[in-house]
């Protein structure tokens, strides 16, 4: 079938699927405890898409140009039976990489049993080596050494190449950089550092407290030397370098800096059905009463594909270039970064 193009003429390649809105952690810069105590209110179980319901969703975007499905969250690990999900979309036509964000806390646990499922390979959220750094930026006193124990899982198990991400936020963590570029090297374990984004509206996101990629860059060349790398498809939002003496690699995810909107290919559905065609959306599209509709497969198909045609989404270009967007953001712990 044909590839979905949307108003810019970007194809939808990529689908961030969130299993779940609950996380073991409170990031301070994602879920932070003030706002997500315990007298929150998350998603019931019926809210939630069930895993027939997202491998019918994936089958139709693979029909549409999908190859690459992630599983989020929130904390996908903490939906049980989340290697039953994997099992189910391996093995779809079209679909030629299934992956997993996870924070790790479960990872050392799990990663045979969603290896076994088919699952390709995880990103790992690690933003410190520095245990008190670490236990006051996920705010649950979480130990580091757990962390580092689950990617050594994923490593033992097959799930490669495992991608390590650090939210640099100015003032908390950015000391740490070095520290963890040292920690990575020559392990096979990609590190990437991602710009601190204003996702949502809980996190009190300033510019002031975004270290620029730039800089992280200049940080690293200056340490190890490194040099630029081409991208490996279109749409990849990491740029991409490797350090001169052969021990890999680290990538930069720059999205208030240098956005890559223009060649987006991502579309994410939150854990209960709702499809965003941007990370800064303001609203979702509900999928979930299509899906439990008497609507037939090429129908769905056809209301999918005109929700991408008319997508024109490219929010951190507009940011970037000074056009006013303040306008109120759905969560990153909604649909998963």
């Amino acid at each position: 079938m044909a590839v979905a193009l949307d108003k810019l003429a970007r194809p939808v390649r990529d689908l961030r699927i969130s299993v779940t809105d609950r996380c073991n952690f409170r990031c301070v810069y994602c879920m932070p405890k003030e706002v997500f105590g315990k007298q929150f209110e998350f998603l019931r179980r019926e809210q939630l898409l069930t895993f027939e319901e997202i491998e019918r969703l994936t089958r139709t975007f693979a029909g549409m140009g999908v190859e690459k499905q992630r599983i989020t969250g929130g904390e996908p690990l903490v939906r049980r039976g989340v290697d039953q999900l994997v099992a189910r979309l391996a093995p779809l036509p079209g679909i030629n990489d299934v992956t997993l964000t996870t924070n790790g806390a479960l990872l050392a646990r799990m990663a045979p049993m969603l290896a076994d499922a088919g699952l390709n390979r995880v990103t790992v959220s690690l933003d410190s080596l520095d245990d008190a750094t670490f236990r006051a930026m996920n705010d649950v006193d979480f130990p580091v050494a757990d962390v580092l124990e689950g990617i050594e899982a994923a490593l033992a198990t097959g799930l490669t190449p495992v991608k390590v991400n650090m939210v640099v936020k100015r003032g908390m963590n950015d000391g740490d950089v070095l520290a963890m570029a040292e920690r990575f090297r020559g392990t096979g374990v990609i590190l990437r550092f991602i710009e601190y984004m204003d996702v949502g509206a809980t996190n009190g996101w300033r510019l002031d407290d975004v270290v620029p990629s730039a800089e992280i860059v200049n940080a690293i060349d200056s340490r190890w030397p490194l040099e630029p790398v081409d991208p490996a498809y279109r749409g990849e939002v990491a740029a991409r370098y490797r350090y001169r003496d052969g021990e890999g690699e680290v990538g930069l995810i720059s999205s208030v800096t240098q956005p890559f909107c223009h060649d987006c290919t991502r579309a994410r559905l939150s854990a209960e059905g709702k499809l965003y065609t941007c990370l800064f959306a303001t609203r979702g599209h509900d999928l979930r009463e299509l899906v439990r509709s008497e609507i037939s497969d090429a129908e769905l198909d056809e209301k999918l594909r005109a929700l991408w045609r008319v997508r024109d989404d490219r929010y951190s270009e507009l940011r970037t270039q000074g056009t006013p967007v303040d306008l109120p953001k759905v969560e990153m712990s909604h649909i998963g970064g």
